[in-house]
C-alpha cells in the first residue's frame, strides 16, 4: 500500500500561466540576432538578452488562468495567414523602459494581417489586446543606457510559422517554453 502526495502536489497546471504569442527565431536567426546583441551591446552597454529568449511578441497575454489555454489554443487555429520574409534593418532605444532593441524599417504586410487576424480572433473570444500600434521588434538588451544610434548589419528573417510561449521568471531570469506552433502558408 502507498501513501498518496498530499493533493497540491498532484495538480498538472498552475492557476495561471504567463503567456504570449510570438515569432520565434530559426537557429540561423536566432545566430544573427545573438551577433547584432553583441555589437550593440559594445555601443550601449546593459544587459544582454540571452540566445535562446530571442523572439518577437505578436500578442502578449500575460497572467491568464490555466484553464484558458484550450480557448487560446483554438483562437489560434482560425488565424490565416502566409508566410514571409521580414528584414531587421534598424537598431533603436526606448529610454523610458531602457530597452535596446532591432526592428523593421518596412513592415511586411503579411506581418500586419498575422497581427490583425490573432488580434482580432483573441478580441472575439474575449481576451485583451493591445490597443496601440504594433513595432514589430526584437529586444536584445535591458538596462542600457542607449545612445546614438549605429547603423546595423540587416538580420533577414524567414517567418514560417507563429508560437503561443510560456514564461516562466525564475531567479536566474526568464525561462521560455514554446507550448505549440501554427505553420503559415
Amino acid at each position: 500500500m502507498t501513501e498518496s502526495a498530499p493533493a497540491e502536489f498532484h495538480s498538472a497546471k498552475p492557476d495561471t500561466l504567463r503567456l504570449f504569442f510570438a515569432l520565434w527565431p530559426d537557429d540561423a536567426t536566432r545566430v544573427a540576432l545573438n551577433r547584432t546583441g553583441k555589437w550593440l551591446h559594445q555601443h550601449w552597454g546593459g544587459r544582454r538578452m540571452r540566445a535562446d529568449t530571442l523572439h518577437l511578441t505578436l500578442a502578449f497575454l500575460g497572467s491568464t488562468p490555466a484553464e484558458h489555454l484550450d480557448a487560446l489554443v483554438a483562437c489560434a487555429d482560425t488565424v490565416q495567414s502566409h508566410a514571409f520574409e521580414l528584414i531587421l534593418d534598424q537598431a533603436g532605444y526606448w529610454r523610458h523602459n531602457r530597452i535596446g532593441w532591432l526592428g523593421a524599417s518596412e513592415t511586411p504586410s503579411q506581418h500586419v494581417e498575422l497581427v490583425g487576424a490573432l488580434n482580432a480572433a483573441l478580441q472575439a473570444t474575449g481576451f485583451p489586446v493591445d490597443a496601440r500600434p504594433h513595432v514589430p521588434h526584437v529586444t536584445l538588451l535591458r538596462n542600457t543606457v542607449g545612445g546614438e544610434i549605429p547603423v546595423c548589419e540587416p538580420v533577414r528573417w524567414p517567418v514560417s510559422d507563429f508560437v503561443l510561449v510560456k514564461s516562466v521568471t525564475e531567479p536566474e531570469g526568464a525561462h521560455y517554453e514554446v507550448i505549440r506552433r501554427w505553420p503559415l502558408d
